[in-house]
């Protein structure tokens, strides 16, 4: 999927792993939501494969869903914009960079961010305990060039104007309007624990609030599909969705980790999907797709098709 346009170069973005997350779909769905969106990775992908009718992407960094707003409904106006502070940079990058950063934590304007998303150290935003940007920039480098920017712009453009809402609400109203004929896809923050605070979002989400949106999903028969935890050789991230939910677990190969090959080791990451039961079940009976039963465990390594 390396032709899909990505103009928000998130870390932790679900890029890689779209296409195999999309394996997991139904075949039909009217409305896919996607209440964690953060780079929109998966339904951007959705939309360009041609899965779905129309979209709904939601954040509580409202910010970001402003940014989104100006991608798809304002591409040109966006793009100039970001030429103008690409260009501007030039003469002194980091003073420009630490500027524009100033400027936007008091403003919060789309334009400002999408320039400092495309400088900041490896696409990774970061916030302080007052809510503001306060990632450094990759000194090695100036940020996408304008044209290319500018591609991937009016491409998510394309696949998503006049079909998508935008909000910037709690990720449980952004589900209240999701019927059994949509589909949801869930990356939230991983597992943020009472008392600490993940500087990568400005919310972290709570396992048992979470649990409970998810239960109360499957009564609804909503499907869905969950990105939640993970594993990077014997050391597993966070806690395991519980049992009482009725998920189906399937572990997608996520490459081999960062830190393991600086350490010189082996290690791979391996990345949990949890599907719905609802959901499941619909898949059961796709010949195209994997055979398995409730709660087996399955691992989709690389190059599996």
């Amino acid at each position: 999927m390396s032709s899909i346009p990505h103009p928000i170069p998130y870390q932790g973005s679900k890029r890689n792993l779209a296409a195999d997350i999309l394996r997991y779909f139904p075949p039909k769905f009217d409305t896919l939501y996607e209440p964690f969106a953060g780079s929109a990775a998966i339904t951007i992908a959705a939309a360009a494969s041609g899965l779905g009718k129309r979209y709904s992407i939601n954040d509580l960094n409202k910010p970001l869903m402003d940014l989104w707003h100006a991608i798809i409904e304002t591409p040109e106006k966006i793009t100039v914009e970001y030429e103008h502070l690409w260009r501007g940079q030039l003469v002194e990058p980091r003073s420009f960079y630490d500027r524009t950063r100033e400027e936007f934590n008091k403003t919060g304007h789309p334009d400002l961010f999408l320039y400092l998303l495309a400088r900041c150290v490896k696409g990774s935003v970061r916030y302080n305990s007052q809510g503001e940007f306060n990632q450094s920039p990759d000194n090695r480098r100036m940020g996408m060039r304008p044209e290319v920017m500018r591609k991937q712009v009016l491409g998510v453009s394309y696949y998503l104007k006049k079909r998508t809402a935008i909000s910037s609400v709690n990720y449980r109203d952004a589900l209240k309007n999701a019927t059994p004929a949509d589909l949801v896809y869930m990356d939230p923050p991983y597992q943020g624990v009472c008392g600490n605070r993940d500087t990568r979002y400005l919310q972290s989400v709570q396992y048992c609030e979470f649990v409970e949106v998810l239960d109360t999903l499957n009564t609804r028969g909503i499907r869905y599909l969950v990105s939640y935890d993970g594993r990077t050789g014997n050391k597993r991230f966070g806690r395991s969705l519980p049992d009482e939910l009725n998920l189906t677990l399937v572990e997608l190969y996520a490459g081999r980790s960062s830190q393991a090959t600086l350490l010189g080791r082996d290690d791979v990451t391996i990345e949990s999907l949890y599907l719905s039961p609802k959901l499941a079940d619909e898949l059961s009976h796709v010949p195209v797709l994997y055979r398995y039963t409730r709660g087996e465990q399955l691992c989709l390594r690389e190059g599996h098709r």
